[in-house]
């Protein structure tokens, strides 16, 4: 991860002064999804990047130990060996950047990362995950008990309800909470931006999640009608440039829900390229949070190696 956000204070005069085009947000988002894609070697290379900036996921009811077990060992061993050494990148140290688990799940993923003997963090949902709609005491005992069970990254979900209503101060107060709930673990803050009602309040959200300390803004939990979309990922991206911009302070943006092909992967990375700069192409700056992404980026480079698209038990683990 990169350096803590400190976070700043409240500043509701920037919020006031916020405006969004759009349309010109629109014609944006279209014209980064229809760019000519990288091909061949290029494509093969950011794939590799892409696997080393996703947090593999389950966040199922019935998970178990036994299944997180078997996400833990694919998160270490993302792509076949004899891919990786086909391309000569077998001894760079590929592995996706985190697990990410449900609290109860906590203890489970690092036992078995733990066992598999590599130092991946496990990143644990928590705060009345996906809805946020429990009492705070709750959301911040959740938060403190994942952590103390060994999550060094805490995806923490926001109240809806305190954006729709314009309730500002409350939100600040709520994430800084949190923030100090999470101690020296890394706090990545989920928007839920199909809930939101409009692209001025995904900006001015993500506008308050950085100034309360976020270290990272997140679209999505995966379960919204409405996910990870391009529109929203350019407003969230925006909003972090202009933050740095005024405060020199960095903080990373994480797209999730419905990224589940190499080429959605390939265009969350290009928007981030042209809108924040390489410094952002990086697991410490930016993450994609994906259950189902990692086994198609696989079957692409098995497709790249081979010159053939896998049957289904060549990648068994996908």
């Amino acid at each position: 991860m990169a350096a803590r956000n400190r976070g700043t204070e409240l500043d509701l005069g920037w919020l006031v002064q916020v405006r969004v085009n759009q349309p010109a947000v629109l014609r944006r988002a279209a014209q980064i999804q229809t760019q000519r894609a990288v091909k061949k070697n290029w494509q093969a290379a950011w794939l590799l990047r892409a696997v080393s900036c996703i947090d593999l996921t389950t966040l199922s009811g019935d998970d178990t130990p036994s299944n997180v077990g078997r996400l833990c060992y694919k998160a270490k061993h993302p792509i076949r060996e004899d891919l990786l050494k086909a391309m000569n990148m077998h001894d760079k140290g590929i592995t996706t950047a985190a697990v990410c688990v449900y609290p109860a799940r906590v203890v489970d993923a690092v036992k078995s990362l733990k066992a598999a003997g590599c130092d991946i963090p496990v990143a644990s949902v928590a705060t009345g995950f996906p809805a946020g709609q429990t009492a705070l005491k709750t959301r911040l005992e959740e938060i403190r008990l994942a952590v103390e069970d060994g999550a060094r990254e805490i995806d923490i979900v926001i109240n809806r309800t305190l954006v729709l209503t314009g309730q500002w101060e409350g939100l600040y107060e709520e994430i800084r909470q949190c923030r100090q709930a999470c101690g020296d673990a890394h706090m990545k803050t989920i928007l839920g931006t199909g809930e939101l009602g409009s692209l001025t309040n995904v900006y001015k959200a993500s506008l308050v999640a950085m100034m309360a300390g976020s270290d990272f803004i997140k679209t999505s939990t995966g379960k919204e009608a409405v996910n990870a979309t391009y529109p929203v990922g350019l407003v969230m991206v925006r909003a972090i440039r202009d933050f740095y911009w005024k405060t020199g302070c960095k903080v990373g943006f994480k797209p999730a829900g419905g990224i589940r092909t190499a080429k959605d992967a390939l265009t969350w990375l290009s928007l981030m390229k042209e809108e924040l700069g390489d410094e952002w192409l990086k697991p410490e700056l930016f993450r994609l949070g994906a259950s189902t992404l990692l086994a198609d980026i696989e079957r692409q480079i098995y497709h790249h190696v081979t010159g053939r698209y896998a049957a289904y038990y060549d990648l068994p683990m996908a």
